[in-house]
């Protein structure tokens, strides 16, 4: 089943870009409220890859849970237009939690590369909402995710070891050298910070695994539980790993994070 974000007004809507606005919902039978996992894709803020989102959501759905896959803005569209279609994904998942067999204090988000920056967003910013905007019920709704899944992701757009391609895509070229520290997702942890599960491969030659590595003391520095997994070597952007024995127990590990910690 597929859904609007938006029925209406889009914030920081632009003529000239790209809107999908939309989400997929991949939905289960049960009995009783199960977790519900929102997946954003990568693809380096400039696309949005189909092998991390759908095979994703149906893996969540074979460990019990609901699942949705998030179709958010990027380049040319900035900051925070993705972030806020990522926001407006977890409150619909909350508002309509209980047609949809949810429970709304188990509802937590998962990307990948650049979608693992969105993703890690999603824990880190408050309501980037305009303050003039003109909310509806949904909006009243939390927009904060119980925890977060974080696959290779892009943490830092600095130069010195994290992802420059998706700060700029994020942020645009001309703002870019201005404020990547700003947007870099490790000075942004505190001790409110949700809980994370993180995964990477040692040898990534695309996303540094520095970006996981720092990321993760950050957590322990400010007292925030988290798992991860690192693999001795692998490509970016492997998805579920299906081809790879050695790497694919991290779904597993990750749902499992989910069952046994919320």
């Amino acid at each position: 089943m597929e859904i609007k974000l938006w029925e209406k007004e889009i914030p920081f809507y632009r003529e000239d870009c790209d809107t999908p606005n939309l989400m997929k919902l991949y939905l289960i039978d049960s009995k009783r409220p199960t977790p519900c996992v929102v997946v954003f894709p990568g693809g380096g803020y400039h696309t949005r890859a189909p092998h991390e989102g759908e095979p994703i959501a149906k893996f969540f759905n074979s460990r019990g849970m609901n699942a949705a896959v998030v179709s958010y803005r990027v380049a040319p569209n900035r900051f925070p237009s993705g972030l806020c279609d990522a926001q407006r994904a977890v409150r619909l998942v909350r508002a309509n939690a209980a047609e949809w067999g949810i429970d709304p204090e188990r509802v937590f988000t998962c990307g990948f590369s650049a979608g693992g920056h969105l993703t890690g967003s999603t824990v880190l910013y408050d309501d980037v909402l305009p303050e003039n905007w003109k909310r509806d019920e949904i909006d009243g709704f939390s927009c904060l995710p119980n925890g977060a899944i974080l696959s290779y992701p892009v943490i830092s757009i600095e130069a010195e070891y994290g992802h420059v391609g998706s700060g700029k895509n994020l942020l645009g070229e001309d703002v870019y050298a201005e404020k990547c520290k700003e947007f870099s997702l490790q000075y942004k942890v505190t001790e409110k910070t949700p809980r994370v599960f993180l995964w990477h491969t040692s040898d990534d030659a695309v996303v540094n695994v520095k970006n996981s590595l720092v990321f993760g003391e950050r957590l322990r520095d400010h007292g925030i539980p988290f798992e991860m997994h690192i693999y001795p070597s692998g490509r970016h952007g492997l998805g579920l790993a299906s081809d790879r024995s050695d790497i694919r127990s991290w779904a597993d590990f990750a749902a499992d994070w989910i069952l046994n910690n919320f």
